[in-house]
């Protein structure tokens, strides 16, 4: 990690829905999130430290209630985390540029990765291609 700022600093910064889920790893309620439906081309971008993270190249419809990819920009730009929060066994992903939670990984995505990663709308910025 690379941009390490303390809590206050980004209280500052984001509002208070998008602190909770960036910073202190909440959940955006689903089918709720500014970017769920979004088509346009482009990248998506964590919110609070603007790092390329995805792709619409990688978008699709899950039916999750939020936004999800197959696969992400670069690999080396997440961090995984084993969550065994809620009695289930998950992955959380976060930033590994600024720590902010992006949201978890699953292997129940479409080929050729399996792989689903569900995204809060809020730990994104999305920048369209010109």
């Amino acid at each position: 990690m690379k941009d390490i700022k303390s809590a206050e600093y980004w209280r500052e910064q984001l509002d208070a829905d998008t602190f909770h889920v960036t910073r202190e790893g909440g959940t955006e309620y689903p089918y709720t999130g500014k970017l769920l439906h979004n088509k346009k081309v482009g990248q998506y971008l964590c919110v609070c430290c603007k790092t390329p993270l995805f792709t619409d190249k990688h978008k699709f419809e899950s039916g999750c209630g939020w936004p999800a990819f197959s696969d992400c920009k670069d690999w080396d730009k997440i961090r995984f985390i084993e969550d065994l929060s809620h009695g289930m066994k998950r992955v959380e992903i976060r930033c590994m540029n600024c720590d902010a939670h992006l949201g978890h990984i699953f292997d129940d995505g479409p080929a050729p990765t399996g792989k689903r990663f569900c995204v809060n709308s809020l730990s994104l910025d999305f920048k369209a291609e010109q």
